[in-house]
């Protein structure tokens, strides 16, 4: 198995071709990256800007390239001696005309082929939706889209087909008698009822009654291309079928303005085995699972062997070739059984590297039983992120918060809230799909048989909202006694909630947990179990939804802590529980991955370096943010009595204007622009005053055009800078000190495209704006040279201009070739936590990785607001004084800084000014 040394994400798109993976693989390599890891390139939805709504797994997306390129971009990563860490999608699709299984769903109904490839509920007890798959992609009612002629018939040498703008739906075979019979007397008085071409005809219809019902399998689909192939040739060759199909596809698509025009279009859309819906009833009436509450991405059934062999075909032949050296896949806790897909996927590609992007809370660990190296990096992202909140000036930070706010409310309470909100607007279906499961179950039972379909409904979205966890991974009668606790628990919260549900929440206790009665025919223990599979598929989506795309953007304490995976009211992390943390990695997962950003992260990794340095100057936020709020008060416009912006997305607005504020002024004017699209999202996710499903265009465009004035006013402009980028010099150390924890640390240091300058980015689309890698080239090439020359007046300079991000860089390649060069260190040795004593020991961050007579020394500072004063740097003893490094024994008394190149001696203590000389960060090698 090939373990990287440091992977680097690119997100690939038409704007970032294979080809310019190929131009700055070379850079990539100089920079000590050892994998590139792709976002998905398989074929995707048209324009897609990020590979995730996949249309055909067994393709690679043409937009990126051609296989020339493709296999030109893997020739140059292979010389290299770089790896290829690829992204995949075993969850969901696009739905899209693209999408050949769906399309062949969509027109073949139970006769397709591929009939069980996605997860629908094709028993859905609404009739309207009976043997058929919702189509909510209307972006109106369906019955305006029908009558103002949105909705067009058309016919092709494919056959006939729904138009609705770009989307293309198919016709079934049956429907095709409706339409050919419909003119077909005008036809016969046209050419005579003798007329080959007209008795010709006349067999197609035949053909069309019989097939469905006599025709199965290869069969079946060979008669399908035979009748459409026949009418084509009807259609090409005969001007009196052209004229008279061109009349019938006139006759269907209505005239507008006439409403009973449409009523034979309307009549044969009702035969198909979709129904078209405005978007937004797919909130409660959808019988598909999607990925969240995306209608444009269905969910695949991998679970079925069929459709995982199916899907996984290409991946396998590029792993078996050697272009793919590894996998990371996405979204794992969407599938039915992630163990099982885990194994098969093992079996599939053995002596691959895996890791798996998963959502952990603080004190989760992963199932010891999946067959992978770890995850994707979250969790280490927030205990990193969280050593570096001040834990002790929470309550100031808190009285901060809600003196300007006045929301009182407590972070449970809000997840709670939001978590039933999205059951009500977002999830009531598939709620509902799940309810109408429990009352098919619970009607077998006498314990059951008087609950009804509304008291189900209610209890399990009590049970869902209070779930402690992303989910859980029964797989049969019998739970892990972790899944066994956090059950409980969700059922004791739901019971002290609504108590008037206890027996409907005991008895869903009772399945999930696979207590129902023992005496149940094999079908029902089936049935029971299909239940609690589809529980835990949706207690993820509504996490996700309710905390990371709702809650995380109104609780806003301190943002640096709204992360994907993070739990903003734990107001920092010790050293101690961040140490445990690293340790237990060590043992359990030593190649799982350290993210610092992703494509997923609320905002950039250096953004949140900033943010945290306000938990240590609570005081001096509160007055910066009240005297703000003062100057900016008379910039709000007045929506239905109220003021615009709300006080707590002011309060977020300003957290923002610190964390991204750019520090070239040249910058500013797309700063703006970014900020303005950036609060619009937030205050859409937060769904407070605006939502996605319900845009409140008066409050948005009061939003955005205070976020406008208050940027080029010069009063504000005034009273912010100064503050803002005292706490951007400070950052700065963060950043550096994150990144040495991320890449010294047990695990795979990860690296997000372009990071490793300034990362200043805010949530997607806004991190996938260009990078600028022709810059990043010719400075890397300076930085090396200039370090094999002089390291020492390199770093002094460095630090003298560190906005230019050069300092990053420089500290990223140097950490890199450290990792390369001690690689068996990094990535086999044990993790001790040091202890650091003397005057500002608190503010030190020191752990040693040994193995087999080598250890590597990592001393991060933090926490320097309370330490040094802009413009003097952390650095010397002078500053440090007495703070010293504790050493394991048997270390031995030669030492060489990884990243300033210095070598000298050291004891059983090593003072932190000594290692923090020249540079804030340290990278100590020596030798037992």
């Amino acid at each position: 198995m090939r373990i990287p040394i440091a992977t680097y994400r690119l997100q690939f798109h038409r704007g970032f071709p294979f080809e310019a993976a190929q131009n700055i693989a070379g850079y990539l390599a100089d920079l000590g990256i050892s994998d590139i890891y792709a976002s998905p390139i398989f074929k995707a939805r048209a324009k897609s800007s990020h590979g995730y709504d996949v249309v055909d797994p067994n393709q690679l997306n043409p937009e990126l390239g051609t296989p020339e390129q493709f296999a030109a971009l893997a020739r140059t990563v292979r010389h290299y001696d770089m790896g290829w860490l690829q992204d995949i999608v075993p969850n969901h699709m696009a739905y899209d005309s693209q999408n050949p299984y769906l399309m062949d769903i969509l027109e073949n109904g139970p006769d397709a082929e591929d009939f069980d490839f996605f997860d629908i509920e094709w028993d859905r007890a609404s009739e309207s939706l009976k043997g058929r798959v919702l189509a909510p992609l209307l972006g109106n009612f369906y019955g305006e889209c029908l009558e103002n002629g949105e909705l067009q018939l058309a016919y092709e040498e494919t056959g006939l087909s729904l138009y609705y703008h770009a989307l293309k739906l198919p016709i079934r075979l049956d429907s095709y008698a409706r339409f050919i019979t419909q003119k077909l007397g005008q036809l016969a008085k046209a050419l005579g009822r003798n007329h080959p071409g007209f008795i010709k005809l006349l067999g197609v219809l035949y053909l069309v009654k019989s097939i469905p019902a006599e025709a199965k399998g290869r069969e079946r689909y060979d008669g399908v291309k035979f009748v459409k192939s026949l009418l084509w040739e009807l259609y090409t060759q005969n001007k009196d079928v052209k004229a008279v199909f061109e009349a019938t596809i006139e006759f269907f698509n209505g005239e507008q303005g006439k409403p009973e025009s449409f009523n034979a279009l309307d009549a044969l859309l009702s035969e198909q085995f979709y129904r078209l819906s405005f978007w937004k009833v797919g909130a409660e009436e959808i019988n598909y699972r999607r990925f969240f509450t995306v209608n444009e991405l269905i969910s695949v059934k991998v679970e079925e062997l069929r459709v995982f062999n199916k899907t996984h075909a290409l991946i396998e032949e590029l792993v078996a070739q050697g272009t793919f050296t590894g996998l990371r896949v996405d979204h794992i806790d969407g599938l039915y059984d992630p163990a099982q897909y885990l194994k098969r996927l093992k079996q599939k590609i053995p002596d691959t590297y895996v890791t798996v992007e998963k959502i952990l809370e603080l004190q989760e660990d992963l199932p010891s039983e999946w067959e992978i190296e770890g995850t994707s990096g979250y969790d280490f992202l927030n205990y990193a992120n969280g050593i570096f909140c001040l834990s002790a000036r929470e309550s100031s930070l808190q009285e901060s918060y809600l003196d300007f706010t006045q929301m009182d409310v407590s972070y449970e309470e809000l997840i709670a809230q939001k978590k039933r909100l999205i059951l009500e607007k977002n999830l009531a279906g598939d709620v509902d799909n799940l309810a109408q499961k429990l009352k098919s179950i619970s009607a077998q039972t006498r314990a059951g048989t008087d609950f009804t379909r509304h008291g189900l409904t209610r209890a399990l979205s009590e049970v869902l909202a209070l779930f402690p966890v992303y989910r859980t991974y029964i797989t049969s009668d019998r739970a892990s006694d972790t899944d066994r606790t956090y059950i409980k628990t969700a059922i004791a919260k739901a019971v002290a909630d609504a108590p008037l549900l206890h027996r409907e929440l005991t008895y869903i206790q009772t399945l999930l947990l696979g207590q129902d009665e023992s005496s149940l025919a094999p079908e029902q223990q089936t049935e029971r179990l299909n239940f609690v599979m589809k529980f835990q598929q949706l207690t993820g989506p509504l996490m996700a939804k309710g905390v990371e795309d709702t809650a995380l953007y109104i609780y806003n304490r301190l943002l640096s802590l709204n992360e994907v995976g993070g739990n903003p009211s734990q107001f920092g992390i010790s050293l101690e529980a961040f140490h445990c943390f690293n340790q237990r990695r060590g043992a359990r997962w030593p190649y799982t991955q350290n993210a610092s950003a992703t494509h997923d992260t609320k905002r950039g990794e250096d953004v949140r370096a900033r943010l945290n340095i306000l938990s240590e100057v609570p005081h001096e936020w509160n007055d910066r943010v009240g005297a703000w709020q003062k100057i900016n008060d008379a910039k709000k416009l007045q929506v239905n009595g109220k003021a615009v912006p709300s006080r707590n997305d002011e309060y977020f607005l300003y957290h923002t204007l610190v964390g991204a504020f750019p520090f070239e002024e040249a910058e500013r004017p797309e700063f703006i622009e970014r900020v303005k699209q950036y609060a619009i999202k937030a205050v859409r996710e937060a769904k407070v005053y605006t939502a996605w499903l319900r845009p409140n265009v008066e409050y948005e465009d009061g939003y955005a055009l205070f976020v406008e004035t208050i940027l080029r006013d010069a009063e504000f402009l005034q009273a912010f800078c100064p503050f803002q980028q005292r706490i951007a010099t400070y950052g700065i150390f963060n950043s550096l000190s994150q990144l040495l924890l991320k890449v010294a640390a047990p695990g795979i240091p990860d690296f997000y495209q372009g990071n490793e300058l300034w990362d200043l980015s805010l949530v997607d689309p806004d991190n996938r704006r260009p990078v600028d890698y022709a810059r990043r080239i010719s400075l890397l090439g300076e930085i090396q040279r200039r370090t094999l020359a002089d390291p020492l007046a390199l770093i002094a300079e460095l630090l003298a201009s560190p906005e230019d991000g050069r300092v990053k860089l420089f500290l990223t390649t140097q950490l890199l070739q450290a990792r390369k060069s001690y690689r068996d260190v990094f990535e086999k040795g044990s993790y001790q936590p040091l202890n650091v004593i003397g005057k500002f020991a608190e503010h030190v961050v020191a752990f040693a990785r040994w193995y087999q007579g080598t250890v590597a020394i990592a001393i991060a500072p933090r926490f320097l607001t309370g330490l040094v004063e802009p413009p003097q740097l952390p650095l010397t003893e002078a500053v440090w004084q007495d703070t010293q490094v504790e050493l394991p024994e048997g270390v031995g008394s030669i030492w060489t800084n990884a990243v300033t190149a210095e070598s000298g001696k050291f004891n059983a203590r090593f003072l932190v000014g000594q290692a923090f000389q020249h540079f804030p960060a340290a990278l100590l090698i020596a030798q037992t």
